[in-house]
């Protein structure tokens, strides 16, 4: 086998595991979803199939959230720009990107100087339609490949936007996971994007799937909080509902957005940058893919800014593939199905899964008595002493000797440049030599 075929050859987890998200990414990708509406809905009933115990709850539009208010609820049937002869030159059933979201209806015949101000092209991306949106100010237009804009030829324009922009509901889903202990890692990510592939769909399909693997554990250290939800309004509702209980709860969290691509691994910190989230995502980042691409909490844009904001203060990081706002496609229709991967996705999944891994790991150990204990009586030592021959025995030794009460596994392991979790392996066999416990 070539050295090409080795590396691409995917192993039968990644395999199942990766089909399964690029199929449920195909079935999300065509939706029209927007921060409320239909679109929406339809998408948390496909998750619920997905991910079991999904729960649905609906916030009334003008209801308060801090500083904001949930707005009117929108919805889209067809919309349209006909030329003079009658003929479509952009058709929303082509693309759902074609409409600016939040389009307000309109039927009316104009001229191309009057349509103009209402179209969105992208003359660096010719051939890509841009994803434009007008949530809280009321407005209508177009986007289209920039290309065909250039195209248009003076004359009259026939422009029909079938939609609808009235007080409805905005909705989010929730799973709620019990563990041991009654400390939350907080799961967020959001499901109010119309096609784009890396930037919306790889989100909520990764995080399905890492809900179903949290729930059919048979013991879970921490408890867990899963929501799915529209983009910053969706994020700041929910704050304003459960802040108290989250500030009270959540131990670490994350915000998956843009993993399903196969390019790069990136990791962006907290707003503290030093949290138990932080922690655990790097660890597990730096071992997968060494070579990541950090970014700085300056370079925030989702809702990690909500998260991480004074006065919520959570420890929420965000580990990505490619990063919102770094690719070129981002926010245009080349962010399809062919730039995700079902190794993409697999790689954003297994990534998010590792560093769970270790935060259910991450107990801290005391020593149960002075001074270093006799291995090799235990099996956890060689028995033979012989120049540059450690092992295990060492690396158990290393461990030990900062079994003090105070260090977690993570600074433990970071401390001796270990694997987290492989040392918590080590850290299993030393507890049932009764030569360790837990300090909880």
């Amino acid at each position: 086998m070539s050295l090409k075929n080795r590396r691409t050859t995917a192993s039968p987890e990644q395999a199942q595991i990766g089909g399964e998200l690029y199929a449920l990414a195909k079935e999300l990708f065509p939706i029209c979803r927007s921060i409320t509406g239909e679109g929406f809905r339809q998408t948390l009933k496909i998750l619920q199939r997905e991910a079991p115990g999904l729960a649905i709850h609906s916030v009334p539009s003008g209801t308060k959230a801090f500083d904001w208010e949930v707005p009117d609820e929108w919805n889209i049937r067809a919309a349209s720009i006909r030329d003079s002869k009658g003929r479509k030159v952009v058709d929303f059933a082509d693309s759902n990107l074609h409409v600016v979201g939040y389009s307000t209806p309109i039927d009316q015949e104009m001229s191309l100087e009057e349509l103009q101000p209402h179209l969105h092209s992208l003359p660096k991306q010719p051939d890509a339609i841009p994803y434009v949106t007008s949530y809280y100010n009321r407005t209508w237009g177009f986007c289209l490949p920039h290309r065909q804009r250039k195209t248009l030829k003076k004359g009259r324009y026939r422009v029909r936007i079938d939609s609808a922009l009235r007080p409805g509901e905005l909705n989010y889903g929730e799973i709620l996971l019990p563990g041991r202990l009654k400390q939350e890692i907080l799961l967020s990510t959001y499901c109010c994007h119309p096609s784009t592939a890396n930037n919306e769909v790889s989100g909520p399909v990764v995080t399905a799937r890492l809900a179903r693997w949290l729930a059919e554990k048979t013991e879970r250290r921490y408890s867990y909080r899963i929501i799915f939800i529209p983009e910053t309004i969706g994020s700041i509702v929910y704050l304003s509902r459960h802040l108290a209980a989250l500030k009270e709860k959540v131990a670490a969290g994350f915000n998956v957005t843009c993993v399903g691509d196969d390019r790069v691994y990136s990791y962006l910190p907290s707003r503290r940058g030093d949290t138990l989230a932080d922690r655990a995502a790097l660890h597990a980042i730096s071992a997968v893919a060494p070579k990541f691409k950090r970014y700085s909490y300056l370079d925030r844009g989702s809702d990690e800014r909500q998260y991480c904001s004074p006065g919520a203060d959570l420890p929420v990081a965000t580990l990505m593939r490619s990063k919102y706002g770094e690719y070129p496609e981002y926010h245009t229709s080349k962010d399809n199905l062919s730039l995700i991967s079902p190794k993409g996705l697999y790689g954003g999944f297994a990534l998010l899964r590792r560093a769970l891994e270790i935060l259910e790991a991450n107990e801290t150990w005391r020593a149960t008595a002075p001074c270093e204990p006799q291995l090799g009586r235990r099996g956890l030592y060689p028995t033979l002493s012989k120049k540059g021959e450690f092992g295990s025995g060492r690396r158990i030794l290393d461990f030990l000797a900062y079994c003090d009460g105070t260090n977690d596994l993570l600074a433990v392991a970071e401390t001796i440049g270990a694997d987290a979790l492989e040392l918590a392996a080590v850290a299993e066999k030393m507890a049932a030599a009764g030569l360790i416990r837990r300090e909880e």
